[in-house]
């Protein structure tokens, strides 16, 4: 390169080079076109010039391309492997200098590896110069341990949210948590979303008689008050009491249920054993038919063959968890999908608008 192409390519002073092809002069003045250019460059602001990103991890693939295709995006092209042992493995496979990211990891069954897969995967972005990274978490492993219930346990649910926070997460995408007060656990910006508007969607639509929305737990009230006043139905509540993990015995029915169609909402269905309790507490209170739905189909241990044999018309769930191949065969279980609800989401803050209206 002569000296004058170099001039021309470092010159530092805003609208003067020097170009050797035309025969311009130092400080000649850059054409009305070449100016114009460059004041609309100058316009864009940073977030319409932002480039956005989705990866995902191991654990949800069909919800996060489901969701890249309702943004509009392709899935991110990254490997995940891992060594004999079991240690993960985690590379990019494109430029994501500067780039808004989004990164999908339900961290459901196994708890663990999942976690630990997102934390790796963030520490790439992270070191590979990422401009923001949002981590979408649909199920928030651990969400159940955030209080000391008991003497000497751990609150792991803030554990965990300083590991994602110190492994890189700028911002948090959450769908339905164990309890809410669990966003004050973070240190970063998170954005709470609820399956409500997909659920009570859907049961509006089945036109149900007599409908009487029904909180299995005092904890979950505020969830059912809220979509039974969107169904404008009734609201009772079971009083249950948990003598040990995943064990439960349902006390009493609190409300009229008899001869009408019970409606059974949480957040969580693990071992579906409160589930299957409070849906015979019902009935044998008076009730004419049982449903329930549920969020987060964690569906572990004897769950699936419960709700199998159980006196439950029909349990539907959402994707934010891919169901097991046994799940699927059960005619009861029906899953709906929050991908169109996440994608939403993931436009407004790539967009930096309000995501207030996904609460409706």
């Amino acid at each position: 390169m002569n000296e004058q192409d170099a001039t021309a390519v470092l010159s530092p002073i805003q609208g003067q080079v020097e170009d050797a092809e035309t025969g311009s002069q130092p400080g000649s003045s850059l054409s009305s076109a070449q100016t114009k250019a460059a004041e609309k460059r100058r316009a864009v602001k940073p977030s319409e010039s932002k480039r956005m990103k989705i990866f995902c991890g191991s654990s949800n693939v069909a919800l996060c391309e489901e969701i890249c295709k309702f943004v509009g995006v392709p899935v991110g092209e990254a490997r995940l492997q891992r060594f004999s042992d079991g240690e993960v493995h985690f590379q990019l496979l494109e430029n994501v200098r500067g780039a808004d990211v989004f990164l999908v990891q339900p961290t459901c069954f196994p708890v663990d590896q999942h976690l630990v897969e997102l934390l790796i995967m963030m520490d790439a972005l992270k070191r590979a110069s990422a401009g923001r990274i949002t981590v979408v978490i649909p199920y928030y492993g651990y969400a159940r341990q955030d209080r000391k219930d008991r003497p000497r346990v751990a609150i792991t649910s803030k554990l965990v949210a300083d590991l994602l926070t110190t492994a890189g997460a700028n911002r948090a995408l959450l769908v339905d948590l164990h309890a809410a007060q669990i966003q004050g656990f973070f240190n970063i910006p998170v954005d709470h979303l609820f399956a409500s508007p997909v659920l009570v969607s859907y049961f509006r639509d089945m036109n149900l008689s007599d409908l009487t929305v029904v909180s299995p737990d005092a904890g979950g009230v505020e969830r059912a008050r809220f979509f039974a006043k969107k169904l404008d139905v009734p609201l009772a509540i079971v009083d249950k009491r948990r003598t040990d993990i995943n064990v439960t015995e349902v006390m009493n029915v609190i409300g009229d249920v008899r001869g009408r169609t019970c409606l059974i909402l949480d957040d969580i269905i693990d071992t579906a054993g409160t589930l299957v309790k409070t849906a015979d507490a019902l009935l044998d209170q008076g009730a004419a038919k049982v449903y329930a739905c549920a969020t987060h189909p964690v569906l572990s241990g004897p769950a699936i063959e419960r709700i199998a044999e159980s006196r439950l018309e029909e349990v539907v769930v959402t994707n934010t968890i891919p169901l097991r191949e046994e799940a699927k065969k059960v005619g009861k279980i029906k899953v709906l999908s929050i991908a169109g609800l996440l994608g939403r989401a993931i436009e407004s803050i790539h967009m930096e608008t309000s995501v207030s209206s996904l609460f409706n």
